[in-house]
């Protein structure tokens, strides 16, 4: 077969319409072999004849889309000097665009014997390999756009592919669990009623089932575990794995975007799924492990950890930038995704140990004007030293709020001296965001995530019970902030029902009328239970998935979540792009934000420091958004009163005079039936009735 010399870049396979170009990166390599697969498995290897700048690469004439391969790269096994080239083992390409089939844990994947650590392993994996797969760039995106909704106006949902749809009566049996599902019209349906604006997925960049999970008759459910950064996984595709999965991927945002919606992916880029220096050589290790990994220093042999995966990128190297870079780029361009949730971020931030907002990354980051201009989103910590980075990520970088959750779980706990603090997360945690230069929008605000209860579940146990897992329960968070309202699990209690119903409520009610960007964990709208599993990573099944048949039973709630998100829609008054500065507004004796005791005095500094506080109304004042709206005009709004009563009794608040002669309740978490507060109204100075544990928004009448 006839191979010529080709081009260093891009590194990758790509296709031209007339054949292939084949790079790739190794910088301590002594041969790279190319090797192509034909249907039955026959092997075909070429070596790649040209190096430059560390790049191996060549060009095959009529080769084009569909076409199996992998790498084999030559170079000395020395794991003590952190080199670990096996040419007997299969390779995926780092920047491969598509991966057909999955790891089967043979020993062969290995480079040791198992009875014999010490012991290199010459058998060879190809059969035992997922295999790279040249893709068709070409695609009719027609008139496809980005939604760009500012950040003030965003809603996320927080899905996973598989389990958002794998049980939906509705969705075609043949395609449930896949980008297909997820764009259907049933599901763009729901999106628009529970009105969100942007789908968040959980990892979808090619990842692998951990040998040990498969030991155990388990699966990597979530997908933490990224082995291609640039390959949509296989898994997830209803129409094929030899490059069909880019097409129905790029179909899905499409329909996404017609309907209004943005897509954010979860990414994983501090890790691989090779693991420790125990683990397989799939890609990463065998091209060059060193580059590629951060190694313990003076013991090259080890890996240097602070995933909790055994191994971690190595941030400080230009090809893992570069890597990092050119996939972020790539799902922008090419696939046209808005934006990006980067798991365990403070990860990427450690150039050398400690974790620097000034990092490299952070600088590449901020300069290049396509990645710069998307939602850059971080889960702002990791396990190593000092990981814990909520409020210290730089200007350009929105974060998961984990004090927001933390806070007001305990808040509707009951638990003392969280009402100072319950205050600060309410109106987007200025005390984190705003001495950088920061919006309320850095708050991305959530109670509830992949990672943790449900909303059902934080209102119906304790503790966790993930026994489903294999770790003697012994996983996952311990310390959940959760309260079971009486009993642990389900339970036939009519009271404790409703008391549940309401805390859902409740928690709801704060967090789409906080200021910053709410998120929503998929089917905490419909009443999803785990079971009391707060850790379901390996539980690709029921447990995991979103019931639909259940979710009938809980349609109100799935209605009640619909209202929240459209009172915040039309009322940019819980949606502000500037902080409050809590100053009167120009021509009034009122600031933009007032706070009450429920008897209608201002809260003082002994009020906010009473530990057994649990009560407090705020009021929002229309008239106090200080930044104009997009064409410059200025944004005015009704003003609003928040009356929260986290007490285990009913509190009568008194309205203080603001100005308005009357509200009306709008919301009631306690009676939420529209019937029930359509027609309450209350003035200034009278008495108003807040139920215990419950929120009461009244809306100014003219």
């Amino acid at each position: 077969m006839e191979i010529w010399p080709g081009s260093a870049y891009p590194l990758g396979a790509t296709y031209d319409g007339s054949g292939t170009n084949f790079a790739l990166f190794s910088e301590a390599a002594q041969r790279v072999e190319l090797c192509l697969f034909d249907d039955d498995g026959t092997e075909t290897r070429l070596v790649l004849p040209e190096r430059d700048a560390f790049v191996w690469h060549g060009y095959l004439p009529n080769i084009g889309p569909g076409q199996l391969y992998g790498f084999r790269v030559h170079g000395p096994y020395e794991p003590e000097h952190g080199l670990r080239f096996n040419p007997s083992k299969l390779l995926l390409d780092p920047y491969a665009k598509a991966i057909d089939g999955e790891v089967d844990w043979d020993e062969a994947c290995y480079s040791y014997k198992f009875d014999a650590p010490d012991e290199f392993n010459d058998a060879d994996s190809a059969v035992h390999m997922p295999k790279s797969v040249v893709i068709s760039p070409f695609f009719s995106w027609d008139n496809d756009r980005h939604p760009r909704t500012p950040y003030n106006e965003t809603v996320i949902y927080e899905a996973h592919v598989k389990g958002l749809t794998k049980t939906h009566p509705d969705v075609p049996e043949d395609v449930r669990g896949t980008y297909t599902a997820l764009a259907h019209p049933v599901m763009l349906e729901h999106y628009r009623r529970v009105g969100v604006t942007a789908v968040e997925l959980m990892p979808v960049h090619q990842f692998v089932h951990d040998s040990t999970l498969r030991d155990k008759g388990l699966r990597n459910y979530w997908g933490y575990n990224t082995i291609g950064f640039f390959a949509p996984h296989n898994d997830y595709a209803a129409s094929g794995q030899r490059g069909q999965q880019v097409q129905e991927f790029k179909a899905m945002v499409k329909a996404l975007h017609e309907a209004g919606l943005e897509v954010i992916l979860d990414v994983v880029y501090n890790h691989t799924a090779e693991g420790n220096h125990l683990g397989p050589t799939l890609s990463f290790r065998g091209i060059d492990n060193a580059s590629y990994y951060r190694l313990v220093d003076g013991d090259p042999a080890h890996y240097y950890d602070t995933t909790g995966t055994g191994n971690t990128l190595l941030m400080r190297h230009p090809h893992v930038l570069q890597l990092i870079m050119d996939s972020l780029r790539y799902w922008v361009t090419e696939m046209h995704v808005d934006g990006f949730r980067f798991d365990l971020a403070s990860s990427l931030a450690r150039q050398f140990h400690e974790v620097d907002r000034l990092s490299a990354f952070f600088d590449l980051v901020q300069q290049d004007p396509v990645v710069s201009q998307v939602k850059l989103i971080a889960e702002p910590w990791d396990v190593g030293e000092g990981g814990y980075n909520v409020g210290g990520f730089p200007p350009l970088w929105t974060e998961w709020n984990g004090k927001y959750r933390d806070t007001v779980r305990d808040y509707w706990r009951g638990e003392s001296a969280a009402l100072a603090e319950f205050a600060s997360r309410l109106t987007g945690s200025s005390d984190l965001y705003e001495d950088d230069g920061r919006r309320p929008f850095a708050s991305i605000n959530f109670v509830t995530a992949h990672d943790g209860f449900t909303l059902h579940d934080l209102v119906s146990f304790n503790d966790k019970h993930n026994q489903a897992n294999g770790e003697g329960n012994n996983d996952g968070e311990s310390h959940n902030r959760s309260w079971n309202c009486g009993t642990e699990g389900e339970t036939d209690d009519l009271d404790i029902i409703a008391l549940r119903e309401q805390q859902k409520r409740n928690f709801l009610t704060t967090l789409f009328l906080s200021q910053g960007v709410p998120m929503l964990l998929h089917g905490d709208e419909l009443g999803r239970t785990q079971q009391g599993n707060n850790n379901v990573y390996a539980q690709d099944n029921g447990l995991a998935w979103v019931d639909w048949e259940r979710a009938r039973e809980f349609d109100f709630l799935t209605s009640f979540t619909a209202r929240l998100t459209r009172l915040r829609a039309e009322h940019p008054v819980f949606r502000r792009r500037r902080f409050f500065n809590g100053r009167p507004v120009r021509g009034t004796p009122l600031d933009d934000i007032g706070w009450f005791t429920p008897a209608g005095e201002q809260m003082t500094d002994e009020d906010w420091d009473s530990g057994f506080a649990k009560s407090v109304s705020v009021f929002l004042n229309g008239a106090g958004i200080r930044e104009p709206d997009t064409r410059g005009q200025r944004v005015s709004d009704e003003s609003f009163f928040l009356l929260f009563n986290a007490h285990y009794e009913a509190i009568e608040f008194t309205l203080p005079e603001v100005g308005v002669e009357r509200w009306h309740v709008v919301v009631d978490t306690h009676a939420p039936m529209l019937d029930d507060v359509d027609v309450r109204a209350a003035k200034p100075g009278e008495p108003v009735e807040v139920a215990a544990r419950s929120v009461l928004v009244l809306q100014q009448v003219y």
